[in-house]
């Protein structure tokens, strides 16, 4: 349980962090510079008033300068980047492959976050995740004698790949290729935890963009010609995978 706190404060802190990485790497800025602002009037915000979630309740979302309200998504990020990093330590099949699996976290609500903002899913994002989480699998591996996983890992990501740009050839309108370097990405991270698992996400993701859709479209809210972001399922099959795929696996596969 101490692993569990410590690493949901850990989550509040990247959480906080990814709200400048959704607002800027799509726009190509800088994260390191300036300091976070007002997204309203542009002030720069104090130490006091950048505390993950605590700012945002003392400050009645609202900001000091200006006073106009601060998007939810801000505490909303915070607060889902802590509960999964939580999760994941609590659920992965070792500690040693827990900040890998911390940093495709953070990079899947980042994804999520730009993906129902801008219909984007930008490639600096999924190549950073891939680029610090995949190798931090390897410690995992060497930690715990068990190098299977490595073998899978590539073998995964390159089946993700295949399959999503094989739908992208046949219905280049129902995804971006955007979506295929995702399904890569999580194919391989996916690859490590077993095929079976990685099997459990794609099919989660695909089951949950439908119901979805078809829901939408019996409450007349879209037709079947509206453009709906895939990235935000395709990451919530992959984290479902990680959380429970192993039991998903089972009760489906046996």
């Amino acid at each position: 349980m101490i692993a569990v706190v410590v690493a949901g404060v850990f989550g509040l802190v990247v959480g906080s962090f990814l709200t400048v990485v959704t607002a800027r790497v799509p726009e190509g800025r800088s994260v390191v510079s300036p300091g976070s602002r007002c997204p309203s009037c542009g002030t720069a915000i104090r130490a006091v008033d950048n505390v993950p979630v605590v700012s945002y309740v003392l400050r009645r979302g609202r900001c000091r300068s200006c006073s106009e309200p601060i998007p939810l998504r801000y505490p909303a990020t915070e607060l889902t980047t802590a509960v999964l990093f939580g999760a994941v330590v609590a659920r992965v099949p070792t500690h040693w492959a827990a900040p890998s699996y911390c940093v495709l976290a953070a990079g899947l609500v980042a994804l999520t976050v730009v993906d129902l903002e801008r219909f984007r899913l930008p490639t600096p994002i999924v190549v950073t995740t891939g680029a610090v989480g995949l190798p931090l699998l390897l410690l995992a591996a060497a930690a715990t004698h068990d190098w299977s996983g490595l073998v899978r890992v590539p073998v995964a990501g390159a089946v993700g790949f295949a399959l999503l740009g094989l739908v992208f050839l046949v219905s280049p309108r129902g995804i971006g290729f955007g979506d295929v370097r995702l399904a890569a990405l999580c194919g391989s991270f996916l690859g490590w935890l077993g095929y079976r698992v990685a099997a459990v996400g794609l099919v989660v993701g695909f089951v949950a963009a439908g119901l979805v859709a078809v829901v939408l479209i019996a409450a007349g809210r879209v037709t079947r010609k509206t453009r709906i972001a895939f990235g935000p399922f395709l990451a919530f099959g992959t984290l479902a995978a990680v959380l429970f795929g192993r039991d998903l696996a089972h009760a489906w596969l046996g």
